[in-house]
């Protein structure tokens, strides 16, 4: 079931309808907002048949590998847009976090772009379309895709039999991110989690430097935590922003300037952290001080 994004799942299902379908498309907008989930949707309404639990020889969907989308993957995939169609009425491929194409890939994949192969449908996801080549961004076709509306994901929570004190408490830290909301619900630890975690933010950013760039070395040297953590800041600073819409003299001492300046410098740091090999705990200490 989708939750929200109706308007970008009614066209997209009236173009394979009208047999309108162009050769490439751009989902882009914030992570764990559905966009995945839309587009294996899509992908099995065109196949009539459900992708999400079982596999097709017409089918593929391309993930990251260590951080990054190698080449190899992405000649692969070229390789099977270059048949004929098994069964399907064509091939078709999905790019997760396609933003993480190395430079090699992206350069394959817009080969395939400027001279599609047969009757194939290719799918980018990216929260960072800024990071594909121009070049790739200006041959497909792209819906952006926004927060869900909390009442849509709520109810949703609600069907799913989740208490209504539950289903708000999750609705709202998930800030319109209908696959957040899910993960809470598949792994009860993991929210548990992350309202420890925004606990701890609080507490850092009430701190003195000394206890915050402490802080910055312990979270370094686990960088498998860092991912989540950040994304719990990612979230806290963002619940601020839109309280601060509604209420504009809520906790005066994070401006709406400060906040931008505060989120994009998290977002930074994990793009940094999550795709390079840059010092964690030098990346760490600098978002540290805006805090």
């Amino acid at each position: 079931m989708i939750i929200g994004h109706q308007k970008q799942w009614q066209f997209l299902k009236s173009l394979a309808e009208r047999g309108q379908l162009a050769s490439a498309y751009l989902f882009s907008g914030q992570e764990k907002l559905g966009k995945k989930k839309l587009a294996l949707e899509w992908a099995s309404f065109i196949f009539q048949d459900d992708l999400e639990k079982k596999s097709h020889p017409d089918f593929l969907l391309v993930e990251p590998m260590e951080k990054e989308i190698q080449i190899g993957q992405i000649r692969d995939l070229i390789w099977r847009l270059s048949l004929k169609p098994f069964s399907a009425p064509l091939k078709a491929v999905v790019i997760d976090q396609a933003h993480l194409m190395n430079a090699e890939a992206q350069g394959a994949i817009l080969k395939t772009l400027e001279e599609p192969k047969g009757k194939s449908l290719l799918v980018l996801i990216s929260e960072h379309p800024e990071y594909l080549f121009p070049t790739i961004r200006s041959r497909v076709q792209t819906f952006k895709f926004y927060p869900v509306k909390t009442a849509e994901i709520e109810a949703y929570l609600l069907k799913k039999g989740i208490s209504q004190r539950a289903a708000r408490e999750i609705t709202q830290i998930s800030l319109g991110r209908p696959g957040l909301a899910l993960d809470f619900i598949k792994a009860p630890q993991k929210l548990k989690d992350f309202l420890l975690k925004r606990k701890g933010l609080e507490k850092i950013a009430a701190s003195d430097l000394a206890f915050r760039f402490q802080s910055a070395k312990a979270f370094s040297q686990d960088p498998g935590e860092l991912k989540e953590m950040l994304d719990v800041w990612l979230s806290y600073f963002r619940g601020i922003l839109l309280e601060k819409v509604e209420k504009p003299k809520l906790k005066p001492f994070y401006s709406f300037d400060r906040l931008k300046n505060i989120l994009d410098l998290i977002q930074s740091t994990r793009n940094l952290l999550l795709t390079t090999n840059a010092n964690p705990r030098l990346a760490l200490e600098i978002l540290m001080l805006e805090l």
